[in-house]
């Protein structure tokens, strides 16, 4: 399944939550690193007019879709996928990582955010190891010096999985020059999720995830901030349906061809 991004696409690697956890898994078993984006309707709309986030996105091994109407929009063309959330998979990613003796490292938010992360993580996955719990300054731009900085540190502390909690197109920006610089540490973007497990950020509870209103939540939370983002969003829904309506349909005449 696929997004039209204006100039290019974003394609959904994986569809399936197991499958992914079976690469990520392979990674770390061959001491491979890899970067794990998690595209959403938000991601969509920025990717249309910033060339570096398309450039990121292109790097990245893995892509999911965290959000519900991409999912509806894979069923409408007739190639589903699943809902796979960067921050419900913070926890599953952390226990492959102790199944595979593999160091762990948090990134983003607040140093009191991070302590408080790894210790839920800690606490919830036995045996997981933080190697390091690293928080840029404001303004952190992951393409300067910064960014060169946090891997470097990345690189010294021996982690080889990193949680990236800086936001869009940030932490994807990131990912994609550590899968140069740092080949053997796998990147996974998942946004607030470290928040949620400090409980420095409220989730919605799960029975408005559960009935797919979690959106309106997060609009109740800040809706000076979030009202101009999810109307952006709501804009471009129109046309992907419109797109995922005739690749169903396109799909449909060639099987009967």
């Amino acid at each position: 399944m696929h997004f039209e991004t204006g100039q290019d696409r974003v394609t959904i690697t994986m569809p399936r939550r197991a499958d992914l956890m079976q690469q990520v898994a392979a990674r770390f078993a061959r001491g491979e690193g890899f970067a794990l984006a998690t595209v959403n309707l938000d991601h969509l709309v920025k990717l249309r007019t910033d060339a570096g986030f398309r450039a990121a996105y292109g790097a990245q091994d893995f892509v999911v879709a965290d959000g519900n109407p991409l999912v509806w929009m894979s069923h409408l063309a007739g190639d589903p996928v699943e809902l796979i959330p960067g921050a419900d998979m913070v926890v599953p990613l952390a226990e492959l990582a102790a199944a595979g003796s593999v160091p762990v490292a948090l990134v983003g938010s607040t140093g009191t955010a991070l302590q408080g992360a790894a210790a839920a993580l800690c606490q919830r996955v036995p045996g997981l190891k933080i190697a390091a719990c690293i928080a840029p300054p404001m303004g952190f731009d992951p393409s300067g010096p910064g960014g060169a900085e946090v891997l470097a540190a990345l690189d010294a502390s021996g982690a080889r999985l990193a949680f990236l909690a800086l936001g869009a197109p940030k932490q994807e920006i990131l990912a994609a020059r550590g899968r140069d610089v740092t080949p053997q540490i796998g990147f996974a973007s998942i946004g607030a999720g470290l928040d949620f497990l400090a409980g420095t950020q409220a989730r919605a509870p799960r029975l408005l995830r559960r009935l797919q209103l979690e959106w309106l939540w997060r609009m109740g939370s800040n809706p000076r901030r979030l009202a101009w983002r999810y109307a952006r969003c709501a804009a471009i829904l129109p046309g992907h349906a419109v797109r995922s309506w005739r690749l169903r349909a396109r799909q449909s005449r060639m099987s009967s061809d």
